[in-house]
């Protein structure tokens, strides 16, 4: 044979050895005694719930709680839930969801929206932010807890504090009118019967600004210096917990309980409020400005301008007795005096939101009309 052919067959023969060699099962494994068992650990303790802090506020009883609260309150009502059915963005920026939230969000309304989307609960709240509870704090998810500049005057910032930040928002005077101070002229047009601050100014005169200030008799308090601003906020006097279901929380009905850490017993109004105001109320309503040509439907005639066309006569009354304005030119001293008892009439808290800074506007005002006449 030849030395390559027996080479060969070597080689095939070790292949088949090593074959069976990888493929056969190695014999079973011989097993020891069994160990002694260890000591058994001690248990952890249980963790808290993972949906713990949602639990917290999303419940039943608190939700119902709020939900009914929140029925009761003027936020709920027709007139501001969403304007009396108005849907241009003038109004709808805080009578409305819809505008509400464009307007925090990009600072307007454009309106006019198609459909009423009354004030709700995702009006003021957006959804969470975060849900990391332990470093972030409490999410209260607010649309606007950060200083908020107003709409009359821009280059003022007010800043609450968290959450009473929100209420400004929409509680701050926001018509278009200016505001009156003596002038050249010695004269305003009066071209609206809503001339005045509209509705809503608690904020500013929380703070003690934007009240029209003729000088008188009486000195304005500094900016931000009324106890209720510097003591207490918008969400503590408002907003707090309170044994009546009617005040407190959701309801925004101011709280008793609050009022009597303070005041030895809960006040109705600033000192000389009423009195101020119809003394006030009466001097406005005797004021005689220039009348102006009307429309068939007794709506001012406005110049290429935009001012009002005078004719002859007067008007009896800048202000009637249902606080509406009369259409003419009227003094600036009168319409300063008006512009600051709208302001105090549509604070609604009758003086008490900043007694010293009301008694000034409203005693100031009745000063100067007297001096006038």
């Amino acid at each position: 044979m030849k030395p390559s052919k027996l080479f060969g067959l070597l080689m095939i023969m070790a292949s088949a050895f090593l074959f069976v060699q990888c493929t056969s099962e190695l014999p079973e494994p011989i097993q020891g005694p069994p160990g002694v068992d260890g000591q058994d650990g001690v248990d952890g303790q249980d963790g808290i719930s993972g949906t713990a802090s949602c639990v917290s506020c999303h419940n039943n009883t608190l939700r119902g709680e709020i939900a009914m609260a929140f029925d009761i309150s003027a936020h709920a009502s027709g007139s501001v839930a969403f304007a009396e059915g108005r849907t241009d963005g003038n109004c709808a920026s805080c009578h409305g969801n819809d505008g509400f939230i464009d307007f925090i969000e990009t600072g307007a309304a454009p309106g006019p929206y198609s459909f009423r989307s009354p004030i709700e609960c995702m009006t003021c709240h957006s959804s969470h932010l975060t849900f990391d509870f332990e470093n972030d704090g409490p999410d209260y998810a607010l649309r606007n807890p950060d200083p908020t500049g107003l709409v009359l005057a821009p280059s003022i910032t007010l800043d609450f504090g968290d959450a009473s930040n929100n209420c400004i928002s929409c509680h701050q005077p926001r018509n278009s009118y200016e505001i009156p101070a003596l002038n050249a002229d010695g004269t305003v047009q009066i071209k609206s019967t809503r001339y005045g601050p509209h509705h809503s100014p608690q904020a500013t005169m929380l703070e003690g600004i934007l009240g029209a200030e003729i000088p008188g008799g009486e000195n304005y308090p500094a900016r931000g210096t009324a106890t209720h601003r510097t003591a207490s906020s918008c969400v503590q006097c408002h907003m707090g917990e309170s044994s009546d279901a009617a005040t407190g929380g959701h309801t925004w009905t101011p709280i008793v309980e609050n009022c009597i850490e303070c005041h030895q017993a809960v006040p109705g109004e600033a000192n000389g409020f009423s009195n101020d105001m119809n003394t006030l109320l009466g001097l406005l309503m005797a004021v005689e400005g220039q009348a102006v040509e009307l429309d068939a439907d007794g709506d001012p005639v406005l110049d290429a301008n935009g001012d009002l066309i005078p004719v002859a006569g007067t008007v009896t009354g800048i202000l009637m007795a249902n606080g509406r304005s009369n259409y003419g030119i009227f003094s600036d001293v009168a319409a300063i005096a008006a512009w600051n008892y709208k302001t105090a009439l549509e604070d609604q808290s009758r003086g008490i939101h900043n007694p010293d800074y009301t008694k000034a506007l409203l005693k100031n005002s009745i000063e100067a009309l007297q001096n006038e006449n």
